[in-house]
This record gives structure tokens, sequence and C-alpha cells, in this order.
């Protein structure tokens, strides 16, 4: 009885220990839990400042990113105005002294037994009777061109009753009708060209003979069709010669030559030879074809070979880089399905590069067409008067030409240096567009 007493008295000191634990460890933890609320709430204010620091700190990044964008955009505009603005510059200069146009008199000519020659002269002092001396009578025969007497030729052929005949004027005398330049001019001449610009006598007209004409002494008459011509037979030569030797080089370069020792020094010396001064390929061309080979000097045939080593290295870096860009699954495909080497090369490496060979073969020629130097080395500075017939005539090409006009000291022969660079920057602005036409049409992106 008294053990069950005792157990009975154990238990409840038990229970009432167990229920005392039990409180002190539920206010232990509500303690735990406020002081975990309290860290809590103060690490979320801490975070939540340091996500305010972060923020701020990357949107002020973010604004420095924008402004620095924003200020190189600027700048890069600002650059392509500069560069659009000097070229305006430099086209309205241009067009301020070049004019496709001429100044023609018109005059009463009585023709007897074909001597145009001397009726061009009766009629002018017909004209002018007031022109007595004999210096007088030579200032009033300068105002006409020395061609006129062809003019008078053409004409008559069309219209044999013609009375009133329209004859080129003199280089001074159209520099007086178009820019009033008095500079080479008598009292005398500049009254009678009043006279006739006063009564209506005096006309302009597109100067077609500007393009077909060879150069001459004379203003009036010079022109750029020895030029013209030259300049395409020259292009026609190297372009037969750079072409094809260009191509097959890079394509021997990069799919076929072993990479060794050899092949990285022929790769290094191609690289360098794009670099060298045209004028030494002048030296080259005057050594190797004028005093070796005995060509014709002066000839398109020449100054093609010419330009020929001058261009090849250009035309092969641009077709080895674009046979690069073609991807190998092009080559590892057509090798699966058992094709040669040469199979793979021209069934799909060439179609597939034709873009990159011509934009690069154009991009040549523009660069070619520019050269003075290597041609003035090799004697295309020789003055032309007759249009070339074939690649062994002496011709000239159309920088060479611009290059004989602005070292002579006349107006005139400056404004037909300005239209000749028109026509020839026109000329480089066509092809370089057709470069870009071509790039943008055959272009395939991998």
């Amino acid at each position: 009885m008294a053990r069950a007493c005792l157990q009975i008295h154990l238990s409840l000191i038990f229970c009432k220990f167990l229920a005392t634990f039990l409180k002190n460890f539920a206010a232990v933890l509500d303690i735990l839990q406020k002081i975990l609320q309290k860290n809590e709430q103060k690490f979320t204010k801490n975070q939540r400042q340091m996500n305010l620091k972060i923020g701020s700190r990357t949107i002020g990044n973010l604004k420095k990113r924008h402004a620095a964008e924003s200020r190189f955009m600027l700048f890069g505009m600002i650059s392509v105005g500069f560069a659009l603005a000097f070229l305006l510059i430099l086209f309205a200069m241009i067009f301020a002294k070049s004019n496709f146009y001429r100044s023609e008199i018109a005059l009463e000519i009585s023709v007897k037994e074909d001597d145009y020659r001397q009726a061009i002269k009766d009629a002018m002092r017909q004209r002018f009777p007031e022109a007595t001396k004999l210096a007088e009578i030579n200032s009033l025969y300068q105002l006409v061109s020395k061609a006129a007497n062809l003019e008078i030729k053409e004409q008559i052929k069309k219209n044999p009753d013609l009375k009133i005949f329209w004859i080129s004027a003199a280089s001074k005398a159209d520099m007086f009708f178009k820019h009033q330049n008095i500079s080479s001019l008598n009292d005398n001449q500049i009254r009678w060209l009043s006279d006739l610009k006063t009564k209506n006598q005096v006309r302009k007209v597109f100067n077609w003979k500007f393009f077909t004409f060879a150069d001459s002494r004379e203003p009036e008459i010079a022109g750029i069709g020895a030029g013209l011509i030259g300049s395409f037979l020259v292009m026609v030569i190297f372009l037969i010669f750079a072409f094809p030797i260009g191509i097959m080089c890079a394509f021997y370069l990069e799919e076929f030559a072993p990479k060794n020792r050899f092949t990285d020094i022929i790769e290094i010396s191609i690289n360098n030879l794009a670099a060298i001064p045209s004028i030494i390929y002048g030296l080259l061309g005057l050594t190797v074809y004028l005093q070796f080979m005995n060509l014709p000097r002066s000839s398109s045939l020449v100054g093609g070979m010419t330009l020929f080593m001058l261009v090849l290295p250009v035309i092969i870096i641009a077709t080895r880089n674009t046979i690069r860009s073609i991807p190998n699954s092009i080559r590892d495909g057509a090798a699966a399905l058992g094709a040669s080497k040469m199979q793979i090369t021209l069934h799909h490496l060439l179609p597939l590069a034709v873009p990159g060979i011509m934009t690069g073969t154009i991009l040549a020629i523009s660069r070619a067409l520019g050269e003075t130097a290597p041609l003035l080395m090799i004697g295309m500075v020789a003055f032309i008067a007759d249009i070339p017939q074939n690649f062994t005539d002496p011709t000239s090409v159309l920088p060479v030409q611009i290059y004989l006009w602005s070292d002579s000291p006349e107006s005139g022969f400056a404004e037909k240096t300005a239209a000749a660079i028109l026509v020839l920057l026109g000329f480089l602005i066509i092809l370089n567009s057709a470069a870009i036409f071509l790039r943008k049409k055959f272009e395939i992106r991998w």
C-alpha cells in the first residue's frame, strides 16, 4: 500500500515537473520567435537598404552607359556629317569649275571652192569691218575655234543651202560668254564679243565633242575620247590576266597547297605586294615590258600588264577571304558523297564564292582606273592626239589626261580638268555601286 502511494506521489511530481518544463519551454520558444522576428525584420531592412544601394548604383551605371552610348552615336553622326560636308564641298567646287557646254557663234558665211578657213575669215571681217589693222584682224581671228572649218563642212553636208552657220568659239571667247573672264582678252575682243552677245548671235550647246575628241593644244577642241578608249583597253588587258590568274592562285592556296614554310612565304609576299606603292609597279613595268621585252611604249598593252601586277594581290586576297567564309560543312558533305577535291572546288566552292570574287574584282578595277603613277613611268604621259585603234597604239587614260590638263595654265583646260574628274568619279561610283549590288543580291547567310 505504501509502495503504491509512493508511485502515485512520484507520478504527480513528474507530471508537475513536466508541466513546468513545458511551460518554460513554451516561454523560451516565444522568446526565440520574437528574437527571430526581430532579426528577420532587421535583416529585411538591411537587405532593402542594400537593394536600394545596389539598385541606385545599377541605375547610375545604366545611365552612364546610355550617356556614353549617346555620346558615341553623336560623335559618329558628327564625323559622318563632316565627311559628307567635305564631300559636298569637293563636288561643289568641281561642279563650279566644270562645264559640259560650249559656246557657238552665228556667222553668215559664203563658202567658195571649199576654202572654209578663208570663208570664216571673210565672214569675221565682214561682221566687224572696223578691224582694219593687222593686229586687230589677228585678234578677230582668235575668237573662233581652229576646228570651225570642219564644223562648217559637216553643216554643209547636212544642208548645202545653209547661209547662217553656228561655229565653236575659241577658248578665250567661250570663257567670256560663260564666266565673263576677260583675263586673256584685249579691249577690241571684249567689245566684239559683247556685241555678239547683245545681238543674240551666241548660244550654248552640250559639248558632245568632249567625249569623242582626243587631246589637243586648243582647249575648245580637247576631249577625253582617247582617255576613255585607252582606259577601257587597259581595263580589258589587266582583267584578261588578273581575273583568271588571281582566282586560280586563291583556290590553290586555300584548297590544294600544303601548309608548310614555302606557302607561308608566298602568303606573306602576297600581303606585302598589296601594300607596295603603285609607282614601284611602274618601275617594274618599265624594266620588264619596255626595256627587256621591247613592247610598244605608251600602249594600252603595257599599261594593262603593269596594272595587272598591281591588282593581282588585291583579287587574290579578296577571293581567299571569300573562300574562307564558306562553311566546312559544304566540303564535308560533298566529300561524304564521294566528290573529289576538284569536284568540290568547281561544283560547290566556286559558285558560292562568285559574289565575293565579283565584288573584289570590281573594287580592284576601281583602284586600277584611278592610278596615275605607274602609267607615268611607262610613258603614258605623252601627248596623244589620235584615238587608239588597237592594243598597241599609243594612248592615254583618264587619270593621266586629268594630270596633263591640270598642269596647263589656260583657264579653258581648268574647266576641262574638272569635267574629266566628274566623268572619272561617275565611272568609279558606278563600279562601286555595282559591287555593292552584287554583294547584296548574291550574298548567302550561313
